[in-house]
């Protein structure tokens, strides 16, 4: 905090060609920079090399949003860039370009880091659904957000809805690492490893952030490919934050020997979900399957490329296991 002054915040939106996504979120955000003193500032990160977002953002300019444009790929990249660009201020908060926050948001969110002067702040990013979900992807549990009391610790969180004490992150040395940039799981590595260096993450139920979920992410194939993806960026950070080469095996030999038990229970409960016609139930647990089948190739290396920019006709690399902190990307 500033010495004799309220924090000055600023919010960072991460965009990639989601242009038409940003003026309701940007008119959201300029009302709430008021509600906390200083009055803060907001941020557009456009990843986008040919920077599809300089003509929506450039009209919010006299309000108090600024554009930069980050042609780095990867969300790693952008997310540095919102760390640059935030400047001496005390604080930085993350929002996607496919979200909206909730009344009070940004307030709640200030209000929780000054009660417990964490080095950070998440809070629920629920779902909407912009399309028709059938039974069994609505029932897969992938849509369902955790809630907490507010005030409750956490060991990592989603960059989605994510508030950072800058001065104890540049204390601790922290940014996200861009190995991670074009596969996710770059806020997880980064959380986490706040958090193993000693810092405090807590939880704000009030701070919420609606996601919009259209209607080609409403399939079984992206449900599955979201539950192997998001176990395997977990177990791939965990990896890369254990110590030394014996650290990393046993991590990995660790999410083996939960895997060889889990996958069978798994079966079996879709086995018997399958008999008693319980879609949602039968949904749940090939998603376990998914998600641990992640978690074994991801402490290997391997990871689906998220936010991979091939060019057309690029064939998939597939290849053996890579060397330890360096991706093998699966195809997309």
């Amino acid at each position: 905090m500033r010495a004799g002054g309220p924090p000055r915040c600023v919010v960072a939106v991460l965009t990639y060609r989601r242009t038409g996504w940003l003026p309701a979120l940007l008119a959201e955000l300029e009302a709430q920079a008021g509600t906390v003193l200083p009055r803060a500032d907001v941020v557009v990160v456009d990843n986008d090399p040919e920077g599809s977002a300089a003509g929506v953002v450039g009209a919010w300019a006299g309000r108090g949003v600024r554009y930069a444009h980050e042609p780095r790929p990867g969300i790693s990249a952008a997310r540095n860039r919102a760390l640059a660009e935030a400047g001496d201020a005390d604080l930085l908060v993350f929002v996607d370009d496919d979200e909206l926050p909730s009344a009070g948001w940004l307030a709640h969110l200030v209000a929780a880091w000054s009660a417990w002067g964490c080095a950070a702040v998440a809070g629920p990013v629920p779902a909407r659904f912009l399309g028709a979900a059938d039974a069994w992807v609505s029932g897969s549990g992938v849509f369902d957000r955790r809630r907490l009391p507010t005030g409750t610790q956490v060991s990592g969180a989603g960059a989605g809805n994510l508030l950072l004490d800058l001065h104890q992150v540049r204390a601790l040395g922290l940014a996200f690492d861009e190995r991670f940039g074009l596969t996710g799981g770059e806020d997880t590595l980064f959380t986490h490893a706040l958090v193993r260096r000693g810092a405090d993450i807590r939880w704000c139920d009030e701070a919420e952030a609606v996601e919009f979920v259209p209607a080609d992410r409403l399939t079984r194939a992206w449900v599955l490919r979201r539950s192997f993806r998001a176990g395997s960026s977990w177990s791939r950070a965990e990896v890369h934050l254990a110590d030394g080469a014996a650290g990393r095996w046993r991590t990995r030999l660790a999410v083996l020997a939960k895997a060889a038990v889990r996958v069978p229970l798994a079966g079996l409960g879709a086995a018997g979900a399958l008999l008693r016609r319980d879609v949602a139930a039968r949904a749940r647990a090939v998603t376990v399957v998914a998600s641990y089948a992640g978690l074994v190739v991801g402490a290997f290396g391997y990871v689906l490329g998220e936010y991979a920019r091939r060019p057309a006709g690029t064939p998939p690399v597939t290849g053996g296991p890579a060397p330890d902190g360096e991706p093998r990307v699966l195809g997309r």
